[in-house]
């Protein structure tokens, strides 16, 4: 069922988004399929805003913060 939403999404020019990732094995299912965007907790869990900034820090990617 997944896949089948994701191409009516993408036929109908619809980015989809996949929440609640918590496993390798669902990340790669995701990105098989062409999933646009992936969130959950196989990245990190919810943290608070200083922590976020941190982390990214760590990562490299801070710069998406800047407003």
């Amino acid at each position: 069922m997944i896949r089948a939403i994701i191409s009516l999404a993408h036929s109908l020019q619809i980015s989809v988004v996949a929440e609640g990732v918590e496993t390798e094995g669902q990340l790669e299912f995701l990105r098989q399929q062409h999933c646009d965007e992936i969130q959950g907790y196989y990245y990190a869990r919810p943290m608070p805003w200083a922590d976020l900034v941190q982390f990214l820090n760590k990562r490299g990617e801070a710069a998406c913060l800047q407003q």
